[in-house]
């Protein structure tokens, strides 16, 4: 194995080694950070989006179902990433990302929003697919410490992106956010670099079928869809609507974004603390504390007022953003015969739950209001309890 080579060849990849290889998994990392900055535009931006074009709430909770539509393609993605190497799609996917994010500025109706939102969708599909499987393969035994760095990426991505959106709006205005453009297409150029030569595909010839996949998954995937649910009313309602609650409530735009960066950064730290911890400590035990206690500080969130709430904002950061690794990194487990179709069918899951549970959470607050939808949403997350118990140990 190579140390002194800052490109990973396809000769020295060893997937699915014993010894757990920071270096690679921290370029996939980088990737993830890079990619995922662009694709945060849109929460931050929704009061001002929704301004300019008239939208009601439901509306705009719907906007972020054209930027997942393309994930239901995820599992044919993955038959294809576990027979031919799809490298490619993982270099050029944060330029085509920023192109079409730092685009929507521009955007004069919901349809041309909905539009470029769904080619960012196509490019993040392209992405999020191959590149988990691939960090999983050089994580060695230490799969859940590979899946929180590799998700830590993400995370520090959706803190980063507020911040760069709302910076752009106000050096250049809404219609200016285009600017940011040069970064992606940047960090495709790096990525070329540093993984031209990287295969894509798992070693292993698998020439199964979704449905033989979705047959040695079914008793983890069952279950983690019931999970899905539950977590998915909280994590649509804050990563969606909480700038615009905050804004509602009298919040400025800085602050009403930077509670959103608190919340992700905050998300970053448990999504690195909970891989590494199921590793030691199990998965199910891991994913039953989270499940009980991020509710209830969404409660308590809703409880305070002011800059009170910044610190419950951080607990409730760490706490709902944290359950992704521990369940990659049972799919990756579970999966390891198609660990490319073990992905695209869990990342198909949950598109389909949170794209219902997005326009549900926004068809509430157009009812009864933002703080309700807030409310019930808390609720709901203590529900995927019993299911955690239903995961096989």
């Amino acid at each position: 194995m190579k140390t002194n080579s800052q490109t990973v060849s396809e000769q020295d990849y060893a997937p699915l080694s014993e010894s757990f290889q920071p270096n690679r998994v921290f370029v996939f990392a980088g990737g993830h950070l890079i990619h995922d900055t662009f694709t945060s535009f849109v929460a931050p931006l929704l009061p001002l989006i929704i301004d300019k074009l008239g939208l009601s709430l439901t509306l705009a909770g719907s906007l972020t179902v054209f930027q997942r539509l393309p994930s239901m393609a995820n599992p044919f993605i993955g038959l294809l990433a576990d027979r031919v190497s799809l490298r490619w799609f993982v270099i050029l996917a944060p330029a085509v990302t920023a192109a079409a994010m730092s685009s929507i500025g521009l955007a004069p109706t919901y349809i041309s929003l909905a539009i470029l939102l769904l080619v960012a969708g196509v490019s993040s599909a392209a992405w999020h697919v191959p590149a988990p499987v691939m960090t999983a393969q050089v994580s060695g035994r230490k799969i859940g410490l590979g899946m929180s760095l590799f998700m830590l990426g993400g995370e520090l991505a959706r803190t980063i992106g507020p911040l760069l959106a709302v910076g752009a709006v106000s050096l250049w205005g809404l219609e200016g956010i285009w600017r940011t453009l040069p970064l992606g297409i940047a960090a495709s150029l790096l990525l070329y670099w540093r993984l031209h030569s990287l295969t894509a595909r798992a070693t292993r010839t698998n020439n199964g079928s979704l449905a033989e996949a979705w047959r040695g998954l079914r008793k983890v995937l069952l279950p983690l869809t019931g999970i899905i649910v539950a977590r998915s009313f909280m994590t649509s309602a804050l990563t969606t609507f909480l700038p615009t609650l905050l804004a509602s409530e009298g919040a400025t735009l800085w602050f009403a974004s930077a509670s959103l960066s608190i919340f992700e950064l905050a998300g970053a730290l448990g999504a690195l603390t909970s891989g590494t911890l199921s590793d030691r400590l199990g998965r199910r035990r891991v994913l039953f504390f989270v499940m009980f206690t991020s509710p209830l500080a969404m409660i308590l969130f809703l409880a305070v007022s002011g800059w009170l709430s910044v610190p419950v904002l951080v607990v409730l950061g760490f706490l709902t953003l944290s359950t992704s690794p521990v369940m990659m990194a049972m799919i990756q487990e579970q999966g390891r015969d198609y660990p490319a179709t073990a992905n695209g069918l869990y990342m198909a899951t949950g598109f389909l739950v949170r794209s219902a549970v997005v326009i549900a959470v926004g068809a509430v607050a157009d009812r009864w209001g933002l703080r309700t939808a807030f409310e019930w949403s808390a609720i709901a997350g203590l529900l995927g309890l019993p299911f955690v118990w239903l995961l096989p140990t």
